[in-house]
């Protein structure tokens, strides 16, 4: 009987069958390209772990997300999908979810496989609010600019039933457990546990001290007495160090920590105050690398960070704040690139992109192939051997080769777009942009002027990022069957699927 168990035992070491590897998504809030110090000489703001996690790891300088702002790149990572195929903007206050239920989102496949689920942190990907809501309940009118704008005061404490579980969140799209305060400028202000609302909010929400930089964006609506922004951060960051010194090596895990920083309200906690020479924003840049050493400590206080593959990026690049920031301190968030948030130009989606899996992805490495967030969802289904569920993860590409270093990206076009007036098109080095500009956040005169940005006439715009990755020379009206072919293309990939 003992011999064989033991050659059972023995044989199972030797084909070389390995645990799965645990997950670990790291995503921050408005981050630029250039506030990361791996990829930004000049850079104001100390990011000495995720320099780390580079240096362990590797770099990608032409990674994406796939809109200038939140909600939607949220969307895409966990679907695997565009979101123009359904949608454009972003979650509002009190909006429904706009996850796909018929599709198999990223956590749903890895639950399949035996992993143990949790978000914490910045959800913004809706809730059926309508389940709690109270009969007749309507968000009041609000005065702005002497009109008065309806709906704009947002809802009453006593417009939902907090006592009631609230669906279509992240339990209901393949989550075992979700902590975070859901959007940290939107209503409600309390803290969420899986399916429900913690303490009740109880009064409208008031925001009695200055930010340290910008202004608060929060909408207005119910919150916890006494709602402390300054703690949020903190507090997800201590939730989520529990939630893995929880785990065990006998079961995968997949952490998502969509980070609340350095998006405003830019609240960063007092030990942080002054540790960047960028301000506030910068302080908070440093709070969120922080967090990011914070949890890879845990990792390997825990055992695990041998066999879990990190990765960390951002939602889209820096809030408008970034331009007084050049000229304040010096910084520049998007570094060389063109544009910020929301913008088609390669600032509004050009990302910080760093993964680390001891072993399997190079150390110190840097790569300039393209690569998008859309693509985690089947790299990583292949790095565990999964089955994509035929419909689900259409626009998503396997590049677990080009992780391994082993090859070229796998995807050679890419489609960026912020709102239904214009789309980005990545094809090889070019860029086509089919708007008469790729800004969509305001340019101030003066930086347009001091960086040689001219404006023009023209349809749209046309560069070649191997030779004008700072996007200056405009060539739609030298290259114009270069323009045509690139534009049918764009509306070949736009048919392909159903554009709901």
């Amino acid at each position: 009987m003992q011999l064989p168990l033991l050659f059972l035992l023995l044989a199972a070491v030797t084909t070389g069958d390995a645990a799965p590897p645990n997950l670990v998504i790291l995503y921050a809030d408005d981050m630029g390209f250039g506030d990361l110090g791996a990829q930004n000489p000049k850079s104001k703001i100390p990011t000495p772990n995720l320099d780390r996690l580079a240096s362990e790891g590797t770099r990608f300088t032409d990674a994406h997300s796939s809109s200038g702002v939140c909600t939607p790149s949220r969307y895409a990572l966990l679907q695997g999908r565009y979101h123009w195929r359904k949608f454009h903007d972003i979650v509002n206050s009190f909006d429904p979810p706009v996850l796909d239920p018929e599709k198999t989102t990223l956590p749903e496949l890895l639950k399949s496989k035996g992993y143990a689920t949790a978000c914490i942190g910045k959800w913004h990907l809706g809730w059926d609010w309508n389940a709690i809501k109270r009969p007749g309940a309507l968000p009041a009118d609000a005065e702005r600019n002497g009109k008065t704008v309806k709906g704009a005061g947002g809802f009453a404490p006593d417009a939902f039933d907090w006592s009631k579980p609230i669906p279509g969140g992240p339990l209901s799209h393949g989550f075992d457990h979700y902590f975070g305060d859901d959007v940290p400028n939107f209503p409600p202000y309390a803290w969420f546990e899986d399916d429900r609302i913690i303490t009740p909010p109880t009064v409208p929400l008031a925001t009695p001290k200055p930010t340290a930089e910008g202004s608060w964006e929060a909408r207005p609506g119910p919150s916890v007495k006494d709602w402390d922004f300054w703690a949020v951060m903190p507090k997800l960051t201590e939730r989520a160090e529990d939630w893995i010194r929880r785990q065990s090596n006998a079961k995968p895990f997949f952490l998502f920590f969509p980070f609340t920083s350095p998006h405003a309200p830019i609240v960063p906690a007092a030990e942080f105050v002054g540790t960047s020479a960028a301000g506030g924003f910068g302080d908070f840049v440093v709070q969120t690398d922080d967090a990011v050493g914070r949890i890879l400590r845990a990792l390997q206080d825990g055992g695990f960070a041998e066999n879990t593959l990190v990765v960390f990026s951002a939602d889209n690049g820096p809030e408008h704040y970034a331009y007084d920031r050049v000229r304040n301190f010096g910084h520049r968030s998007m570094g060389p690139l063109r544009g910020l948030k929301r913008d088609l130009y390669e600032g509004g989606h050009r990302v910080p992109f760093l993964v680390r899996w001891p072993g399997v992805v190079p150390a110190g490495r840097v790569s300039d192939e393209l690569i998008s967030q859309i693509d985690l969802y089947a790299t990583i289904a292949a790095a565990i051997g999964a089955e994509i569920p035929p419909g689900s993860a259409e626009d998503s590409s396997n590049q677990l080769p080009l992780l391994k270093g082993e090859g070229k990206s796998a995807r050679e076009t890419l489609v960026h777009n912020t709102n239904p007036n214009g789309y980005g098109l990545r094809h090889g080095d070019w860029v086509l942009i089919t708007a008469k500009t790729g800004t969509i956040s305001k340019v101030p005169a003066w930086f347009n002027e001091a960086n040689g940005y001219r404006a023009h006439s023209l349809p749209g715009e046309l560069y070649n990022l191997k030779t004008d990755p700072v996007q200056h020379q405009n060539l739609y009206d030298d290259q114009p069957e270069r323009v045509q072919e690139l534009t049918a293309l764009l509306e070949q990939i736009r048919a392909r699927g159903q554009v709901r």
